[in-house]
This record gives structure tokens, C-alpha cells and sequence, in this order.
């Protein structure tokens, strides 16, 4: 198959399950218990001036018809204006979006990192006492809530030991300790999975045949066995870097850092739809780009994938 049909086949697939999500994301929220207009007229408006509120909102309007408008603004670059705060729903995203990217890209890097290395050492060390301690350490670390992660990160580096802010957003300082909490859960995935891959891949005639040469056990390990082993630690590093971005809600609550995790967590208490839908919509997207894109990692990994 050639890159520019396989280009165009994976662009009608994003733009399908874009549509659907949207179609899904509108019709679960419009069914969600209370009105916008409400929330935005405030505890003491008369029925009238809901009634107003709501038509200046176009909340009157039956549901696919509120659904076409929106649907045609997207496609135009229009989303929408917050109910709330009347501001421009796509620059919006696109600047919490930028924070969120950095605090996944970081978080991503740390967890591909260590989990990589970690695995690797558990593999060459199998089922010996080190490699049942770092499976351990996995295990914990797959297992603990991430806002847990967020809260014992901030009262020690933060609150005990006070080296690091504890919240907000600014340096790089700022970026530390919510980095090291996303990547949490991640680090003991990839560890487990470059471990199960690596073990598998080190019984291979060769990587038998390649110590016969007499090469060194780095060469041996990095730059045959890992390359191997590296296809579905590869898969399941695009899924968390994808995960990251749309699961970083609780993260970016505890350390109030300004992400789209945090603006979708509020829009949905303020009731804020078009904001919901843009940010739900903005990253599904990011997910089918990110599958996009580790399908063409696999044939840089290894030349015999072809993108079939």
C-alpha cells in the first residue's frame, strides 16, 4: 500500500470516529440534568429571563438542529464562544492544550525512560531477586490512584521539604512534580511490557548468534535484542502518551496546572457545553494522531512492517 493511500484512509477513519464522538459527546450532554441558562442567570432569575437566556443561547432550538450549527462552526474553525465566560472556545483549547501537551510530553519522556531501562535490567535479571523487587515496584506503581501519586509528591518536595511549588504553573520548577505524577502509572506499564518483550526476544537464535561474534553485552542488548523487543513498547508508549493527554484531569486538578484537563473538569460543573465539546472533541483528535502516527513508527523500528 502506498503512503498517500494509506494517508487518505486513515484521514476518512479519524474523520468518522470524530463525527461519531461528536454526535455521542453532543447528545450525552444535552441529557445530562440541568440547564445552562440556570447556572449562567444565576439562583435568583425569574422564569422569563431563563426563558430569554436561553434563546439568546439557542438552547430552544431542537437538539440536531443545535447540533448542525455547531457541527457546521467547527468545520468553518468557529466553536463556539464559553457560555460563561463569553470568550472564543478555539483559541481557548488551543492554549490549554499547548499546557497539557507539555506536561504529557514530560511525562511521557520520564515514563518511556525509566520504563524502558528498568524493563530491560528486570529482563536480563529474570525471575532472579532484583527482577521479582523492580516487577514489584511495577506492580505498586500501576496499581496507585495518580492523584495519590500527586498528593505524597507534594508533601514531601513541596510541603516537607519545600524545593519544589506545590501548584500553579511558570518555570520549569513548576513542571516537576506534576510530571513525575503523570508518569506514575506509566513507568510500571511500559516497564512490564519492555520486560515480557525483552525476555522473549534474548531467546532468539539472533541474539545467540550475535554473542558467538563476541559482541560486547550493551551491543548485544541495545542495539539488537532492544530494537526487537521495541514494537510493543512502542504500542503501548503512543497509548499512554495518548492517555496522558485526555487523562490528566485529576493530575492537573491537584497541582491546579492550566490544562485542558482542568478547563474540561470545570466546564462540565458550569455546565459550559460548547467548551465540553470542543475539549472532548480537540482530544479524540489527538488520539487518532497519535495512532497515526506509532503506525509509522513501526516500520522506522523495523523495515520489515510495511503499512498494510
Amino acid at each position: 500500500m502506498s503512503i498517500h493511500l494509506f494517508l487518505i484512509r486513515r484521514a476518512l477513519n479519524a474523520l468518522l470516529v470524530l463525527l461519531a464522538l461528536s454526535v455521542l459527546v453532543f447528545s450525552i450532554l444535552h441529557l445530562v440534568p440541568g440547564d445552562p441558562a440556570v447556572t449562567l442567570a444565576g439562583m435568583g432569575a425569574s422564569e422569563t429571563d431563563i426563558a430569554v437566556l436561553r434563546g439568546k443561547l439557542g438552547l430552544d432550538q431542537p437538539i440536531w438542529v443545535q447540533y448542525g450549527r455547531w457541527l457546521f462552526g467547527v468545520v468553518q474553525g468557529d466553536w463556539g464562544r464559553s457560555i460563561v465566560s463569553q470568550e472564543a472556545v478555539l483559541p481557548l483549547l488551543i492554549e490549554r492544550f499547548r499546557m497539557t501537551l507539555l506536561l504529557a510530553t514530560a511525562g511521557i519522556a520520564l515514563a518511556t525512560v525509566f520504563g524502558v531501562f528498568l524493563g530491560v535490567n528486570a529482563a536480563l535479571r529474570a525471575n532472579k531477586p532484583s527482577d521479582v523487587m523492580l516487577s514489584v515496584i511495577a506492580l505498586a506503581g500501576v496499581s496507585a490512584p495518580i492523584f495519590w501519586i500527586g498528593l505524597i509528591l507534594q508533601l514531601f518536595f513541596a510541603i516537607h521539604l519545600g524545593i519544589l511549588p506545590a501548584t500553579g504553573s511558570g518555570s520549569i520548577a513548576y513542571l516537576v512534580l506534576p510530571a513525575i505524577a503523570i508518569a506514575g502509572n506509566s513507568v510500571g506499564i511500559i516497564m512490564r511490557m519492555t520486560r515480557s518483550s525483552m525476555i522473549e526476544v534474548l531467546n532468539q537464535d539472533f541474539v545467540r548468534t550475535a554473542r558467538a561474534k563476541g559482541l560486547s553485552q550493551r551491543q548485544v542488548v541495545y542495539k539488537h535484542a532492544l530494537r526487537n523487543a521495541f514494537i510493543p513498547v512502542l504500542t503501548v508508549s503512543g497509548v499512554q502518551f495518548a492517555y496522558l493527554m485526555g487523562g490528566a484531569v485529576l493530575i492537573e486538578t491537584v497541582f491546579l496546572w492550566p490544562g485542558i484537563g482542568k478547563l474540561l473538569a470545570d466546564s462540565v460543573f458550569r455546565r459550559d457545553f460548547p467548551v465540553v465539546q470542543g475539549a472532548i472533541l480537540m482530544i479524540g483528535f489527538f488520539f487518532v494522531l497519535v495512532n497515526t502516527l506509532v503506525d509509522f513508527a513501526y516500520s522506522l523500528v523495523d523495515p520489515r512492517i510495511r503499512l498494510n
